[in-house]
């Protein structure tokens, strides 16, 4: 199984909050950036036309070298064949999730508690998003924030590999680090960056301050 951490940005997609700029053009910016993994995730858009932007990207990430992940559809990662699929506590268990997509594929699930946590690592999750660290609103059916204690309780108790989500920024991404995080998402800081080159290369800085 092909293991997608070892990455330091977990690349998200979200055309509403691009810039008017679509997902394709924002995808290879973070590609020409080094993000060395994007998950797909976009929620008002037909089955049509998440499967066309999908095929595109999984093109532009098999070139690049870059895994994919895409996000709640099973039927579309394995129709791309994407690296992955990253799923909710209200969608498939993950055990009917493996399943389908076999043990090759990459399954990440979002987890917001303790007992999540333990319970991902039991049914036999890849990784796990740990969040909402922080107020976001690039989801409409997100939880309330889980804080940092829960993100501490995760570094310290859990050996399984994890992203840090939810409402990161850059003024707060030094927080999240020091709790020992190395792979974060900065979802609107990164596809709302007027030059994301150049925001990815600031959020870098940040991350690798000591």
């Amino acid at each position: 199984m092909r293991s997608v951490f070892g990455a330091d940005i977990y690349g998200i997609t979200s055309e509403k909050h691009s810039r008017g700029r679509d997902t394709i053009s924002v995808v290879k910016a973070m590609i020409d950036s080094g993000v060395t993994l994007i998950q797909y995730r976009e929620k008002e858009k037909s089955m049509l036309e998440k499967y066309r932007q999908c095929e595109a990207i999984r093109k532009l990430t098999q070139q690049a070298g870059v895994s994919f992940i895409v996000n709640d559809h099973i039927d579309l990662a394995l129709a791309v064949d994407a690296d992955g699929v990253h799923v909710g506590q209200d969608d498939l268990p993950v055990e009917v999730v493996r399943e389908l997509v076999g043990k090759e594929k990459i399954i990440g699930l979002s987890t917001h508690s303790p007992q999540q946590a333990r319970k991902a690592v039991e049914v036999g999750a890849d990784y796990i998003g740990v969040g909402p660290i922080f107020s976001t609103k690039t989801k409409m059916d997100v939880c309330d924030p889980v804080g940092l204690s829960y993100l501490e309780y995760v570094v310290k108790k859990e050996k399984i590999p994890f992203v840090a989500i939810g409402g990161i920024k850059t003024h707060n991404l030094a927080q999240v680090k020091a709790c020992g995080a190395e792979t974060i998402a900065l979802v609107t800081e990164v596809v709302g960056a007027e030059d994301i080159v150049k925001q990815i290369d600031i959020i870098r800085k940040i991350m690798e301050r000591k």
